[in-house]
């Protein structure tokens, strides 16, 4: 079986956009999306879910990202899942699932 790896998602920034560069002068933006799905329950009553999701951009994208974006910002996110790990300060192993946006 091929595998698929695609998401898409639309919502608002929750923060502004983060741009740096890497010591390669490639630029690299960190966004924060919140998705909202509203539903009614087995009451009748209607229900909000909120999806705080983290996403990476990297080169001109991320750029322009930094250049129109801000909090609360509109945005559709066409990208990949990218599991990331590290080990922090305490030794203590973490990991992290966020989108790396392509469109």
């Amino acid at each position: 079986m091929a595998d698929l790896n695609r998401v898409i998602l639309a919502g608002n920034l929750t923060r502004d956009p983060e741009l740096r560069y890497t010591p390669s002068a490639i630029a690299v933006t960190d966004l924060g999306l919140a998705v909202s799905d509203v539903y009614r329950n087995r009451e009748g009553e209607q229900v909000e879910q909120t999806c705080f999701v983290d996403i990476v951009v990297w080169g001109r994208q991320a750029e322009t990202c930094g250049e129109y974006l801000k909090k609360g910002s509109p945005a559709l996110v066409e990208g990949r899942l990218q599991f990331d790990q590290w080990e922090s300060a305490q030794g203590e192993k973490r990991s992290k699932l966020r989108v790396r946006a392509e469109r």
